[in-house]
């Protein structure tokens, strides 16, 4: 082989590694969050706006988040996680505390949400709030009418808790979520005990509720209700309020003519907040802190309420938020109602048990 093709031809294979490492090192990092649960447009814009890919995975089970989440090495930098998932993931050392200099636009943030995530996030130290919602009733406004009458309870957790107005409602059909965790604090709270109470005997206390109403509960599911609301197979639940607002859109798709409501009941209901979060193990933590900030602008973050139909925790984006949901009460509450609302906040190990035992008894009536 003649020297100088021969060098030409190393020279041509350098270059050509070159070039892919190159490529191979563009900027990265990985997202770990709920089934479609941001903008489809919100990673492809990313990328083209700062040469970051980002890669979303996502998950179906809270559950399955933490598990693997907390057994490290997950190779995920940002994830969503629920508040009230908090406490045992910085116990456990698996959040990275936020660097609030990298985020030039944490000021955006709605102080009454942040005011809210303290109780599982003492000092805001290690989540940053993204979209938020509650928990309480749904219903067919025309069969409730026509069963209790134009004075029924809609706005009060009478409608479902009072065993006179349930066992008229369940000849239309009642369910609940199949979340305990949820459902025991709503009922604590109802009684007059504390939402987050550490006390078996208040734990027995609803129950013994729950069980005289159980007769009337259609089922315990929290992943058809939403369907069955809207095509007319039960006409009262006590659901999230995303599932309630995807019935209202399936009835209006499906042209049945039924008036699905979503209300907050006005004794106070749960408020839940999905946060974007950084991994302590995160291989990609500068990109992470990037993408976080990128989700902070209010133009950016309100696309994203506006494709999921929730309130995100972004005081600056709400302007430019679609007008049938800014303008709703119930997807975004007023102050008033915003002070009515409490955090799912997790309980100790024993009371776990306690709870998971009772939700048994609870779900075969026994």
């Amino acid at each position: 082989m003649n020297p100088k093709v021969g060098l030409q031809l190393v020279l041509a294979s350098l270059l050509s590694t070159s070039i892919l490492c190159t490529e191979a090192a563009e900027p990265q990092m990985n997202i770990y969050s709920w089934y479609d649960f941001i903008a489809p447009d919100a990673t492809k814009n990313f990328h083209e706006e700062t040469g970051i890919k980002a890669t979303y995975d996502s998950f179906d089970n809270a559950d399955v988040m933490q598990s693997k989440v907390m057994a490290g090495r997950s190779g995920y930098d940002v994830v969503i996680a629920t508040d009230g998932l908090l406490p045992n993931l910085i116990k456990a050392g698996a959040l990275k505390e936020i660097d609030r200099a990298q985020l030039s636009n944490y000021h955006h943030l709605n102080p009454d949400i942040l005011a809210k995530l303290q109780a599982n996030d003492p000092g805001n130290r290690y989540a940053i709030p993204y979209m938020w919602a509650t928990t309480g009733i749904g219903y067919d406004a025309d069969k409730v009418k026509s069963i209790l009458g134009p004075d029924a309870p809609v706005n009060s957790w009478d409608l479902i808790l009072k065993e006179e107005n349930l066992a008229r409602l369940s000849q239309c059909g009642v369910a609940m979520l199949d979340a305990p965790g949820e459902i025991f604090p709503i009922v604590l709270h109802y009684l007059g005990l504390p939402y987050n109470s550490q006390n078996p005997e208040d734990f027995r206390k609803a129950e013994a509720l729950l069980l005289k109403l159980r007769p009337y509960i259609r089922y315990f599911d929290s992943s058809k209700f939403s369907a069955d609301l809207a095509n007319g197979d039960v006409c009262v639940v006590l659901g999230w309020a995303g599932g309630v607002f995807g019935a209202q859109e399936s009835s209006r798709l499906a042209g049945n003519g039924r008036k699905i409501i979503y209300s907050i009941p006005r004794e106070g209901a749960p408020v839940w907040v999905e946060n974007l979060v950084l991994l302590n193990d995160s291989p990609n933590p500068v990109e992470g802190m990037t993408f976080i900030n990128y989700m902070l602008r209010p133009e950016v973050i309100a696309k994203s309420s506006n494709y999921l139909a929730y309130p995100n925790a972004n005081k600056d984006a709400t302007a430019l938020v679609e007008e049938s949901i800014r303008n709703n009460p119930d997807v975004y509450p007023s102050k008033q109602v915003l002070d009515t609302l409490f955090p799912l906040e997790p309980i100790s190990l024993k009371m776990e048990r306690v709870r998971t035992r009772l939700w048994s008894n609870i779900r075969t009536g026994s």
